[in-house]
């Protein structure tokens, strides 16, 4: 399969949203109001501006559906015609907002310091003013008419526009790429235009699209008092006020104009939250999967997947600006199998968890030829919440403080597996009580800070097993815990997969905990898997040498205290400094012109081994110089 890019991935999820009932509500919403915007005028322009004297004002009847008004028009009639001229104004409204919210949004970020500091601070207190107050001070100062309440309504519209766009813009605006784009004398409009509005663009069309149906009312106010559409022209508000004065006598006529506004509003909001849900990382999932969805056909993989439960081949993580977090990877893990993923700091391994889940964080994008998880493309059938559970690396983050702990955990049996409420909250406390935290009925009732640190992390591992989780996805658990509820954290998770025959991914720093949970490890360097072997092998079988430098700088109770630890020269690289050759190259010892040159592709050595690594160290002549092996290394560089 090709990689996907930013648009495809987006394209696909706009796609799955739209097939969600909210998506398809939105449609079909927008393109009926879009059909009696374009037609509407066309087909009934004539009946709506026909004025029957010897029909004024009457009620409703088969000729005249809401009944005529003062000049014996039409007015159901009038009410559609007028969707054109309420749309229009509308949306130019909204045009002056969102682009001028935009230029007062990006330009503290690329102007000078004085001038985006004045740019800030008079946002700030436009915005601190009443909304409704500088609507009507800017529609006093425009005058009567369509044009002026434009005017008025758009550029009230700027300040909190503006706003978010400066929250958003500086963010982005401290990023390395960014700077480094004004060291390369990138000029102003291009780097807004390709380094800050990109990044931006998802949050910024959401609010635009949501703030839209808060216009229509605006407009519709402003006509409504008479500072908008003046006759022979009419819009919804003013139809509204036409009729306002006969509402006792024939409430349809008033109420007519009111609901096409309300509805109308909420179809805004419509269109709004489906942007939400496909700009999202995770799009919600139609209710009927299309037979490509149920089984998906990989070509790289004719054979299926070969039993593992969970396959990734060239598994890419990537961040603006040419950033490659994860490089290309291919693992597996097969059903019921501990695996550990081991490196430094900035290697690749939480993003790498975060992919098979589906949370990699925006910007990041994920690509891959091939992904996975038993059986089902986890591109367009993401499982988290059913069969895959995610035990982050600080419970404190992943629980919400204001909720309690087994509300927290019944909507996981809500969200993901239809259960109601009543029954989630029992699936709750037994949860609780399968990772032995006591008497669960009241902790359930507890908030987070009343638990310990060992009980919130068992609280992270009961919402995991809230589904029948086929894969156990663990972040650091450990790693801010005490060596005691370290062991029985580790004790809880092998119960689990016992009793529930799930496998694990392990993601660790720590070699030990890593060698008494697991089975087999991977070792990540620079976002590549640079050995996968066997854990019985790692302490003194490893090939690598970044693996046997982790093995060599973790003391042992054998250690002897005179024994100098290893240490490795160096640091890891950035993301974005990955160069042609071995990433590990410029700290390792054994390193020749080749390793500097080609990077080795992740290669078998041994039964149940791979390495990728053009000299690996033999355990039989781990003490020699390096010499040409199997794995195709040369003698001599």
């Amino acid at each position: 399969m090709p990689h996907q890019d930013q648009d495809t991935s987006l394209r696909h999820r706009l796609g799955r949203t739209l097939r969600t009932p909210i998506g398809v509500t939105a449609l079909i919403a927008c393109l009926l109001v879009a059909l009696v915007a374009v037609f509407g005028p066309v087909l009934l322009g004539d009946q709506a501006a026909r004025i029957d004297t010897d029909a004024i004002n009457q009620g409703s009847s088969a000729a005249h559906l809401l009944g005529t008004d003062q000049l014996g028009r039409d007015i159901a009639a009038r009410v559609v015609v007028a969707t054109r001229l309420t749309l229009r104004l509308t949306l130019l409204a909204a045009v002056i907002g969102v682009g001028g919210g935009l230029l007062l949004g990006v330009a503290p970020a690329v102007v000078g310091r004085r001038l985006g500091r004045l740019i800030t601070a008079t946002v700030g207190v436009l915005v601190a003013f009443p909304g409704l107050l500088f609507l009507l001070f800017l529609a006093t100062i425009f005058g009567v008419g369509s044009t002026g309440a434009v005017f008025a309504v758009g550029l009230a519209m700027v300040p909190p526009m503006a706003r978010l766009v400066q929250n958003l813009t500086a963010s982005i605006a401290g990023s390395d790429y960014v700077a480094a784009a004004r060291i390369l004398g990138v000029g102003r409009f291009k780097l807004v235009v390709r380094h800050l509005l990109p990044n931006i663009a998802e949050p910024s069309v959401l609010f635009a699209t949501q703030a839209a149906g808060g216009i229509l009312v605006a407009f519709s106010g402003l006509s409504f008092l008479g500072l908008g559409v003046q006759p022979p022209e009419y819009d919804w508000g003013r139809l509204l006020n036409e009729q306002l004065n006969r509402i006792y006598v024939n409430p349809v006529a008033a109420l007519a104009p009111g609901a096409a506004v309300v509805l109308t509003g909420l179809m805004f909001g419509l269109v709004g939250e489906v942007l939400a849900q496909a700009g999202g990382r995770r799009a919600p999932q139609a209710r009927e999967a299309t037979p490509q969805q149920v089984k998906p056909q990989d070509e790289t993989a004719p054979d299926g997947d070969g039993g593992a439960l969970v396959r990734a081949r060239d598994l890419r993580v990537t961040f603006p600006g040419g950033r490659r977090a994860v490089r290309g990877i291919s693992l597996s893990i097969g059903v019921g199998e501990a695996v550990g993923l081991v490196g430094e700091s900035g290697s690749g391994k939480s993003l790498t968890a975060l992919a098979l889940a589906d949370l990699v964080p925006h910007p990041g994008r994920v690509c891959a030829g091939t992904l996975r998880f038993d059986g089902h493309d986890l591109r367009a059938d993401p499982r988290l919440g059913t069969e895959l559970a995610m035990v982050f690396q600080d419970p404190m983050a992943s629980l919400n403080p204001a909720l309690r702990v087994g509300r927290q955990l019944a909507e996981v049996a809500e969200v993901h597996l239809g259960a109601t409420r009543a029954q989630a909250t029992a699936r709750a406390v037994d949860r609780l009580g399968a990772v032995r935290i006591p008497s669960p009925e009241r902790r359930a009732r507890q908030r987070p800070h009343e638990y310990s640190g060992g009980m919130r992390q068992r609280a992270v591992i009961a919402m995991g097993l809230m589904g029948e989780p086929k894969l156990i996805v663990a972040d650091e658990p450990t790693t801010a815990l005490d060596v005691a509820v370290q062991q029985q954290v580790l004790d809880l998770l092998a119960e689990v997969r016992e009793d529930s025959g799930a496998a694990l991914l392990l993601i660790s720093h720590d070699l030990a905990v890593v060698a008494q949970v697991c089975e087999r490890v991977l070792v990540m360097y620079g976002g590549l898997i640079v050995e996968d072997l066997p854990v019985a092998q790692l302490a003194g079988g490893a090939a690598h040498p970044y693996t046997r430098a982790l093995v060599g700088a973790v003391p042992t109770m054998a250690t002897d205290p005179g024994t100098e630890l290893a240490t490795i020269p160096g640091r890891p690289p950035e993301p974005g400094e990955a160069g042609a050759g071995c990433p590990f190259a410029p700290r390792c010892e054994r390193a020749r012109k080749r390793c500097h040159d080609d990077a080795p592709e992740l290669a078998g050595f041994g039964p149940g081994r791979q390495v990728a690594c053009w000299y690996p160290v033999d355990a039989v002549t781990a003490g020699a110089p390096a010499q040409a092996t199997s794995h195709g290394a040369e003698a001599t560089s």
